[in-house]
């Protein structure tokens, strides 16, 4: 990210959530590229429900407050919900071979189980009242394996982290 294009709204943009979630909008866009006429209006749907995870994440990092980040990482896990769903449904008729459905499957399950640690983690935020709109955000590297905190003023601690190539542009 370049550095004059860095501020606290695009924070999102460093969290393995919303990297994860960006894979599966492509991986989707791929499986279903060049479907017939027929299925146009099920490939238009499977589109829009992958793009509205990663959009959720962004809208709901971008609100600001706990409540409603919490409300959008909600619509982004229905939103995965129902991608899966589909392309269960698209592997079970044969429109898409089983090698594509297992990448889409995999991605799903991992970015499933980020999302619901980090809606875990700010619900014990929230719960517990100890945060204020003026703290600072500390992303716990260990969690998924990264060398260094990365810091966000947020006011809340996340679970998500940063991938390696963005603590290479935060240097």
């Amino acid at each position: 990210m370049n550095a004059e294009r860095r501020n606290k709204n695009r924070g999102y943009q460093h969290l393995l959530v919303w990297q994860d979630a960006i894979e599966l909008y492509g991986l989707v866009f791929g499986a279903v590229r060049g479907w017939p006429f027929e299925q146009k209006k099920l490939a238009s749907q499977s589109l829009a429900s992958s793009d509205s995870v990663h959009r959720n994440i962004a809208e709901g990092y971008c609100r600001r407050t706990i409540r409603e980040y919490l409300q959008h990482l909600n619509i982004a896990l229905g939103s995965l919900g129902e991608t899966l769903s589909g392309f269960i449904a698209y592997s079970r008729t044969g429109q898409i071979e089983l090698s594509i459905f297992d990448q889409i499957d995999t991605l799903i399950f991992r970015l499933e189980n980020r999302l619901l640690k980090l809606v875990e983690s700010l619900e014990g935020k929230r719960d517990a009242n100890d945060w204020t709109e003026s703290l600072v955000v500390r992303e716990d590297p260990i969690e998924y394996g990264a060398d260094i905190a990365v810091t966000h003023d947020l006011g809340i601690l996340l679970d998500g982290v940063m991938s390696e190539r963005s603590e290479a542009m935060e240097s």
